[in-house]
């Protein structure tokens, strides 16, 4: 390759990394200049190679891949001189109701790759109204389905998702707190109380039960079939560990991973990375009931105590099955206080149980709701608040 071919593509790879930054992948200055010298130290001759060269050198989580993937596909493929001619003048097809949402950050940060170019002049009568951030606006946001968003709206999701009012049922707690209507009376606050009023007046202080908030567990499916939901259900989990504490995470595909430590991290994208590293079955296969049966052994002692809430996130595809999930759900279900099922199949009108799983799970769960979009996370809130298992409408028709 000649001197201006390789500068050609050094710039390609620059501009191929900047459109891997506008569809939401980390990718810095830095990590563009090592892919360029990667390609040239490798010589990669052949697409597959230049493919893996490419991912190794940008891409550091495994949530990425399918952004990368589709990236590559599209803007490393292979351009007749006559697509621009033909491509005006056949008819465009119309698009699918469901694409990959991979697929559509990356054909707007294409688009925001473009050459800019200068408005046209428009008469001084002219005036454009900027709807961005009105109250229909943000409507449509919440009522929109994760996997159909972009980058740019996700983001703001994510923000939206650290501004939801989390209210919170708080239950009796063993600890006496100071109460002036208390029924026991608090002998050190009294007498402490006697002494500042040198020894004349004793005011009675008393004590009665506390209240506490119940912890919280979290069992995150992170198989290839949940992709679509589990980057902002880890954003929205962050946020009530910020919010609220006492929150355990716990990831599962073919595999557990406690990610409760990792999570704690302040900055959101530093605490989603440590999470994608230390899963490494991330968009992997699914084993409810084996995840189950570890969590169970391992886990539910040291963490489901005090009436503890279970938020159990998973579409409920198991490939295992049989008696081993039913006694696995069972054993959830009475050691927790309230097992609360987390499904983003509800998002659509006719669901119905018709998988073996999903049939196996449903008698051991106290509700059933959907995580689709920020209107089921504002709900799911709302129903944390209140007291009692609530049971949504999908719930009476799945059962």
């Amino acid at each position: 390759m000649t001197a201006a071919g390789e500068l050609r593509l050094a710039e390609q790879i620059v501009r191929f990394a900047r459109v891997l930054r506008g569809a939401g992948v980390k990718v810095g200055p830095g990590a563009a200049l090592d892919a360029v010298d990667a390609t040239e130290a490798v010589g990669a001759t052949k697409r597959q190679d230049f493919y893996w060269t490419l991912h190794a050198t940008l891409i550091k989580r495994h949530e990425d891949d399918p952004v990368f993937e589709q990236a590559f596909r599209l803007f490393w493929r292979r351009r007749d001189p006559n697509e621009a001619i033909m491509a005006a003048m056949l008819p465009t097809a119309p698009q699918a109701a469901v694409e990959r949402p991979a697929q559509r950050r990356v054909q707007e940060a294409l688009q925001d790759d473009a050459p800019m170019r200068l408005p046209k002049p428009r008469p001084e009568d002219e005036r454009e109204v900027d709807m961005r951030g009105s109250v229909s606006d943000i409507e449509i946001l919440r009522h929109k389905d994760f996997a159909q968003m972009s980058a740019a709206e996700l983001a703001k999701a994510e923000r939206r998702i650290r501004e939801i009012a989390l209210l919170w049922e708080r239950v009796p707690s063993r600890r006496l707190v100071p109460d002036p209507r208390g029924h026991r009376i608090d002998l050190r606050r009294t007498l402490r109380g006697s002494l500042r009023a040198g020894g004349e007046l004793i005011e009675l202080k008393r004590r009665a039960p506390g209240k506490r908030l119940p912890p919280l567990v979290a069992l995150l499916d992170i198989s290839g079939s949940m992709s679509d939901y589990s980057r902002v259900v880890l954003h929205f989990l962050h946020a009530l560990g910020e919010s609220r504490g006492g929150v355990s995470t716990f990831l599962f595909g073919t595999r557990l991973t406690n990610v409760t430590r990792a999570l704690r991290t302040r900055d959101p994208d530093a605490a989603l990375r440590a999470c994608g590293q230390a899963a490494p079955d991330w968009s992997g296969g699914t084993w409810i009931s084996s995840s189950l049966h570890r969590f169970n052994q391992d886990w539910s002692r040291r963490v489901l105590g005090q009436g503890a809430h279970v938020l159990l996130i998973t579409d409920g595809l198991e490939r295992e099955g049989g008696d081993i999930l039913a006694r696995e759900m069972d054993r959830l279900h009475r050691s927790c206080r309230r097992l609360i099922w987390l499904n983003p199949l509800l998002r659509y009108a006719g669901f119905e149980p018709r998988a073996q799983g999903i049939r196996t799970m449903l008698p051991h769960v106290d509700e059933l709701r959907p995580v689709h979009n920020l209107e089921s996370l504002e709900a799911l809130c709302e129903a944390l608040g209140r007291r009692g298992p609530i049971l949504t409408n999908q719930t009476s028709a799945a059962k």
